[in-house]
């Protein structure tokens, strides 16, 4: 990697000669840091020229900084920085300015300390990776997405590629999920009626802020998906959570006076419950009585691979009152960030024009890769190969469970790519999982989900989508030998 050029300036007030005020600058660029072992330099003659000095100047200090080991030389390519360059010294403790800003008054709202927990970054590298919503590559269809970008990439694609949609979306894409995805979940919708977001995160915080206000109340699921919780929480509705049974949000408990009410009603997030039909029609009539309005997160919708998946709650409504909410994130791999809305065309018109102040639209090329992924079949192929994939896994997993006693509190009717668990005698799973960390173990602890102060910890989530099948059985082994140790049973 080459040392840009523009990197360097003369400074107007710098004491000493040209000669020494270059090497001062290089050997300040190396002892902070930003230069580093084996980066070349500008050539002399480009220094020089960008300086306007005498290139002979230029070749002067390289000269004593090659002398002094902070350079070395390389045949015609030119001058770098030399592998046994001084070391930049350790980073001093930040220290505050003069005129620091006092950012506690400064801060008009705060948006860390919420819910949602980092997770690690080098997941591949465990033998044993229970976690959710990962992309498997040895599924993925590197090569049909490779094809699908190099085709948006290409003369005939160059307004979709450039042009700047302003509020618009591409129409390949949305008539797609029109006339696609959205039948399959039973749903009829003009391309006036969806709206493409930055994945389902995206989807559920641009409803919050059109349907939400500090006086409004909001119903969720107990426990439920925590970056959805902490969307409301910064919203500042009025919040309440509504503990979920087996099959999912109960809508007797909804109370008075709620406008919002947001569901998971295919797979609860995290129980994997699915409601049934005659709950969902029960759903509806409650909403309709209280005159509230419906979100459905119809996330993991194409992993239904035990029986047909149970129709969306937007496809049973008839009053218009059910937003819907769809991503390609979970499907395809979630680094795409695609997800969709659908709903009435007022909603859906305030929601572009929202979308349109914070980003205006998702990148274009990304939206028409996406869409010859999807119309030339290569989407369909890829959720068969993962249904396939997660069946097989979910059957590995199941009697791993089984066979070392351990206990699944939800699982998905239709499917899914997890088990919601509990561990005996109310083991911490936080604990849990950082003891299970060094042995090339990683689980799901459940706390974030939950609502309020005192939130269970005995819960945990054991995803399948990212571990081989055959490392499935060794990986519950461990779970149980440490859960075994922790409560002092033996085997």
């Amino acid at each position: 990697m080459g040392i840009s050029v523009e990197t360097f300036f003369l400074d107007p007030h710098a004491q000493g000669t040209l000669q020494a005020q270059i090497r001062q600058m290089i050997a300040e660029g190396i002892l902070s840091g930003r230069f580093r072992q084996g980066e070349r330099l500008p050539s002399t003659r480009r220094l020089a020229t960008h300086l306007g000095i005498s290139r002979i100047t230029v070749s002067l200090a390289y000269t004593e900084l090659q002398a002094n080991d902070y350079l070395t030389s390389r045949g015609r390519s030119g001058h770098f920085v030399s592998p046994n360059a001084p070391e930049p010294p350790p980073a001093p403790p930040t220290r505050g300015t003069e005129d620091a800003v006092d950012w506690s008054r400064a801060l008009g709202r705060h948006y860390t300390g919420g819910d949602t927990p980092g997770r690690p970054q080098d997941w591949a590298r465990f033998r044993y990776p229970f976690i959710y919503g990962q992309a498997d590559p040895t599924l993925f269809d590197h090569a049909n997405w490779r094809l699908c970008a190099l085709q948006a990439l290409g003369q005939k694609d160059f307004a979709a590629l450039t042009t700047d949609y302003y509020d618009q979306d591409d129409p390949r894409l949305v008539e797609f999920i029109a006339r696609h995805t959205l039948p399959r979940r039973g749903i009829a919708a003009r391309p006036e009626e969806i709206l493409i977001t930055l994945g389902a995160q995206n989807a559920l915080w641009l409803t919050a802020q059109i349907l939400l206000t500090q006086r409004r109340r909001a119903a969720i699921e107990d426990p439920c998906y925590y970056g959805l919780r902490d969307i409301l929480t910064q919203s500042r509705c009025h919040l309440t959570p509504l503990a979920v049974d087996r099959d999912g949000l109960p809508p007797e408990a909804i109370p008075p006076r709620t406008d919002v009410i947001f569901t998971t009603p295919s797979h609860q997030c995290p129980t994997s419950a699915t409601m049934p039909l005659a709950r969902r029609e029960a759903l509806l009539a409650r909403a309709r009585d209280l005159g509230a309005l419906i979100v459905e997160d119809d996330y993991e919708f194409e992993m239904s691979f035990l029986t047909a998946p149970s129709p969306a709650l937007k496809s049973l409504d008839t009053d218009g009152r059910v937003i819907y909410v769809g991503s390609f994130s979970k499907s395809i791999f979630p680094g795409l960030r695609l997800g969709y809305l659908v709903g009435p065309e007022p909603f859906i018109r305030e929601a572009r024009a929202l979308r349109s102040l914070v980003l205006r639209h998702p990148p274009g090329h990304i939206m028409r890769t996406a869409a010859y992924f999807l119309s030339l079949g290569h989407y369909d192929a890829l959720i068969g190969r993962i249904r396939n994939a997660l069946r097989d896994r979910r059957a590995v997993m199941a009697q791993a469970i089984a066979d070392h006693g351990l206990t699944i509190a939800g699982r998905g009717a239709h499917g899914g790519s997890s088990f919601w668990m509990q561990t005996p005698r109310g083991v911490d799973t936080e604990r849990l999982a950082e003891t299970l960390r060094p042995r090339g173990v990683l689980i799901e602890p459940g706390r974030p989900f939950f609502h309020g102060a005192d939130r269970p910890r005995d819960f945990y989530r054991l995803a399948y989508s990212s571990i081989p099948a055959d490392r499935i059985s060794d990986g519950v082994a461990e779970i149980a030998g440490t859960l075994q140790t922790m409560t002092g049973d033996t085997p």
